[in-house]
């Protein structure tokens, strides 16, 4: 397929882009530089414009755009968060109608924070819908409304609920092993918060079966399959480091003097299930986090 992808450079999109290539695919990329690259088409959000041969013949688009959620949240750059997920989405549906453009599939990534930000045991479904009406949430609900916006002119949307993605290179990860490597590594504010996560090969692999597999349409879960607190999360990790684990949690304040608002993604978890993804077929390779660590830190 002719496949469209917006975010190819970022963490999840530059393996992606190999494995579809691997597969034979063809892929195009959204640059915000003027390249000579013959998949790299030019985009600027700022003056609405791309580069209109990027949907010539296109079957598929992956809108993976949207600066890093990790950072502290002031109001310019809550603004940010949304007008890299959400304007970039509505001026893609606003080319593809101008160059009346059919799509096979439009896939767009969300977060698993959709239910909202809170600490809770219930374990939340798809079609729970929210349940606490923050930010976070606010963010996910208009992403995924702006991916819904392409149901009249694609077979399929899709629109994956992402956790927080273990990759070796990039991400939360890193900074997680840095503080273990120290023999600093702790859980935070209560501890208890439920940490949802995700294998960033499986991401990838979860992203090639929303391509390739026509059955899935709708919302689905971006989640490994056991969901650990974060105490039981910190002290795996320092375990397969051979590590020391601090016994004492940083305090809440701590968190939220440092990193303000954005502290919430740190101090609450629910857990989330997968059971709709792999009910259509999907297999983790990576379904703890000892499994996800071993292969990381190899």
């Amino acid at each position: 397929m002719n496949i469209l992808i917006t975010g190819g450079t970022g963490l999840i999109g530059k393996s992606l882009v190999r494995k579809l290539k691997d597969r034979n695919h063809h892929v195009r990329l959204l640059t915000r530089q003027k390249t000579d690259k013959s998949e790299e088409f030019y985009w600027n959000i700022t003056e609405k414009f791309i580069d209109p041969k990027a949907f010539e013949n296109v079957d598929c688009i992956i809108h993976l755009a949207g600066v890093n959620i990790s950072q502290k949240w002031t109001e310019d750059y809550k603004k940010e968060l949304f007008s890299s997920r959400i304007d970039t989405a509505n001026l893609l549906k606003e080319y593809c109608v101008k160059h009346n453009v059919h799509l096979k599939s439009f896939i767009s990534a969300s977060g698993i924070n959709y239910y909202g930000t809170f600490t809770s045991d219930k374990l939340l479904k798809e079609n729970d819908g929210i349940i606490q009406n923050d930010f976070l949430a606010k963010l996910c609900e208009d992403w995924e409304e702006a991916a819904d916006n392409f149901s009249d002119l694609a077979d399929r949307v899709v629109c994956l609920r992402t956790a927080m993605v273990l990759a070796k290179n990039g991400g939360a990860f890193p900074m997680l092993k840095k503080t273990v490597d120290f023999n600093i590594g702790s859980a935070v504010g209560s501890a208890k918060q439920w940490m949802n996560w995700i294998h960033t090969d499986d991401l990838v692999n979860m992203y090639i079966i929303a391509v390739e597999n026509s059955d899935l349409n709708g919302k689905f879960n971006a989640v490994a399959d056991q969901t650990p607190t974060n105490e039981q999360f910190m002290k795996s990790l320092a375990a397969i480091s051979n590590k020391f684990f601090l016994p004492i949690n940083v305090p809440s304040f701590v968190m939220k003097t440092v990193f303000g608002e954005m502290s919430s993604i740190i101090l609450e978890g629910t857990r989330a299930s997968n059971e709709k993804i792999k009910s259509l077929g999907f297999d983790f390779e990576f379904s703890t986090p000892e499994a996800a660590f071993t292969d990381l830190i190899k």
